[in-house]
């Protein structure tokens, strides 16, 4: 319990647009089938609705954010992780953000005294799904 709430988990969340699986780990932007990934299917979807990005320029737009703001060195567990990700290209592809009870745990945990002990230890946590291939601008394209 942290402060009266049940923490259920921690949300390890995905894009899933034109017809592949988009993440961010410490590997940096990743790709997989739908559902391809070691955690297996979600265990929750969230619609977030279509878009009018085509498939071309959405590559160039993921290729920009892993030499910028997404490499994989410039992940963090609480402050950016792979909801920041999700966050980031949902608004972009539909102008939509992913829901708030997500993009706000790590600040709600990081609130309690319990967070606040365990900062260090999660600080030095890297997450990266086993499964999906580093993304490159390059792949699957001839």
């Amino acid at each position: 319990l942290l402060t009266g709430k049940q923490l259920d988990g921690i949300w390890h969340t995905s894009i899933i647009v034109h017809k592949d699986e988009f993440f961010y780990g410490s590997g940096g932007i990743s790709s997989c089938a739908p559902g391809g990934t070691l955690l297996g299917p979600p265990d929750s979807v969230v619609d977030l609705g279509n878009t009018e990005v085509t498939e071309e320029i959405f590559l160039e737009y993921l290729s920009s954010l892993g030499e910028s703001m997404f490499r994989g060195e410039s992940y963090n567990l609480f402050e950016h992780n792979c909801n920041t990700f999700s966050n980031e290209v949902a608004q972009f592809l539909t102008g939509r953000k992913i829901p708030s009870y997500i993009t706000d745990l790590p600040a709600e945990v990081l609130a309690t005294p319990f967070g606040q002990a365990l900062r260090p230890l999660l600080d030095s946590i890297q997450i990266q799904p086993p499964g999906g291939n580093t993304f490159s601008r390059h792949n699957g394209q001839s």
